[in-house]
């Protein structure tokens, strides 16, 4: 062969290479693909995100038939198409099946996130130990082995005989023990962990969460397998990979807690069979995570004294009230810029509410370094907290106490006003019941009351007829 004719055969083969293996660009963020790196992501705005991944091109689907020989759906109309009851299994977990609407449904796919060490196996193990006699139960571990998770289950005192585990990272392998088996409940633990052969790139990526989920769900679908998958968390809190993760699955759950707590946080943030926004509450103990079924009374069960500074405010987590105390600390600073900390509560939210007390109650908190902090380690994000926040503030600067018997609810607006809060009734209740005596809400509110109550109702309209209610003008 000729010196041309070899390089022309070497040139049809890198053609050929090419063809077969392209590499593509994608963000580790939310999965934007491009053909070459870019510094920014255009889609999320996420700076050096981009990795290189080569993907090959293959003649089947995911599932292994080809796409030719695929079924095809033909449209219906939907007056036409008879509805099925969702049919639910309770947990065995009262606060889990709070969370879930009432239990887990049939065929429905599950992902439960948070940081490390929070207890997301812990809770689902227990789960799987309460759903005995209900059929078999299959855990997928990738990341622990049989022996570790015994250990485990030993300490949780599991004993359930339809319990079976598998330590397996392939998805052809997991997909295959699921048919075999036929179990009512499986657990993937991780998502991340998980990899299939069809995909060049490691486990763990854009493409291959997305590729696994997307069989996961075919395959629970088709069979009626009810799937929970747990994932990781980022260092921003999200589930670690790409946001079609969370589109796909019917139910997001995720445990909240500060890890030096005991305190954990079940948050539903989407659920396609029941109320978003619900939360359940546990306790963290050597016997696993044990339900809270009465939040307001643990959260404020140490409030003994009364020192300046401390308040109990009532905050709404989904249909549920809570009543959480919040301290505040104000120190003259000694550098030139005060400094604000704020722990539990948003920061920006509490740099605003500086700003109103300093214009429109005219406390002088310019010169003072501000501290909050949320006590047991709770995260509130509802606005209704806001007039507590000012009132322990301006408890804490004047160094006069608010009486023990005193919950703050409302909102503040930036003119001063206090702003009317949804779902009042429920947190009157709760405080009536828990034994408080005053409760001091947006006038708007009190207006709209229908019930009567034996506690004190205190109807304010802006910030400085609360400051002023409470006797907070002047020092002790």
């Amino acid at each position: 062969m000729s010196q041309k004719g070899l390089s022309l055969k070497r040139q049809n083969e890198r053609i050929d290479l090419m063809a077969k293996s392209k590499t593509v660009f994608v963000c580790s963020n939310c999965g934007y693909e491009s053909a070459k790196w870019l510094g920014k992501c255009p889609a999320c705005n996420e700076w050096n995100s981009f990795y290189e991944e080569k993907v090959v091109n293959t003649s089947t689907t995911a599932g292994g038939k080809s796409s030719a020989s695929r079924e095809k759906s033909i449209p219906r109309k939907l007056k036409e198409v008879e509805g099925i009851e969702a049919t639910r299994t309770s947990t065995g977990i009262g606060e889990l099946d709070r969370v879930l609407g009432g239990g887990l449904v049939k065929g429905s796919l599950v992902l439960v996130g948070g940081e490390p060490g929070i207890g997301k196996s812990t809770l689902i193990l227990q789960l799987c130990d309460r759903v005995r006699g209900d059929g078999k139960v299959l855990y997928v571990s990738g990341e622990e082995s049989a022996e570790q998770v015994k250990i485990r289950a030993d300490r949780l005192n599991i004993n359930n005989d339809d319990l079976m585990f598998l330590g397996e990272t392939n998805i052809d392998n997991v997909q295959e023990a699921i048919i075999s088996t036929n179990p009512k409940l499986v657990i993937i633990d991780s998502i991340q962990t998980m990899y299939s052969e069809e995909i060049t790139s490691a486990a763990g990526t854009v493409s291959q969460v997305r590729e696994i989920t997307a069989r996961i769900m075919r395959m629970c679908k088709d069979n009626g397998i009810t799937t929970i998958i747990i994932g990781h968390v980022t260092k921003d809190g999200n589930i670690a990979g790409p946001r079609v993760l969370e589109h796909m699955v019917d139910t997001v759950l995720y445990l909240e807690g500060e890890r030096y707590f005991s305190y954990r946080i079940l948050r539903s943030v989407k659920n396609r069979f029941g109320s978003t926004n619900e939360v359940g509450m546990f306790e963290m103990k050597n016997e696993g995570m044990v339900e809270i079924t009465n939040p307001s009374s643990i959260l404020i069960s140490e409030r003994e004294d009364n020192p300046a500074g401390s308040i109990i405010v009532a905050s709404m987590e989904g249909t549920r009230p809570l009543l959480v105390e919040i301290q505040a600390l104000t120190t003259p600073s000694v550098f030139g810029i005060p400094k604000r900390t704020a722990n539990g509560i948003d920061y920006n939210r509490v740099a605003v509410l500086m700003a109103v007390m300093e214009k429109r109650a005219g406390l002088a908190l310019g010169t003072q370094d501000v501290y909050l902090n949320v006590v047991s380690g709770i995260r509130l994000v509802e606005p209704a907290i806001d007039l507590g926040v000012v009132l322990a503030c301006a408890s804490s600067f004047k160094n006069v106490s608010i009486p023990q018997d005193v919950v703050a609810i409302g909102e503040v607006g930036l003119t001063g006003e206090v702003r009317a809060v949804n779902m009042i009734e429920k947190r009157i209740k709760e405080t009536e019941k828990l034994g408080f005596k005053r409760c001091i809400i947006p006038e708007s509110n009190k207006k709209l009351l229908k019930d009567s109550y034996k506690l004190d109702i205190i109807g304010v309209r802006n910030v400085n007829d609360a400051i002023r209610g409470l006797q907070l003008r002047n020092n002790k």
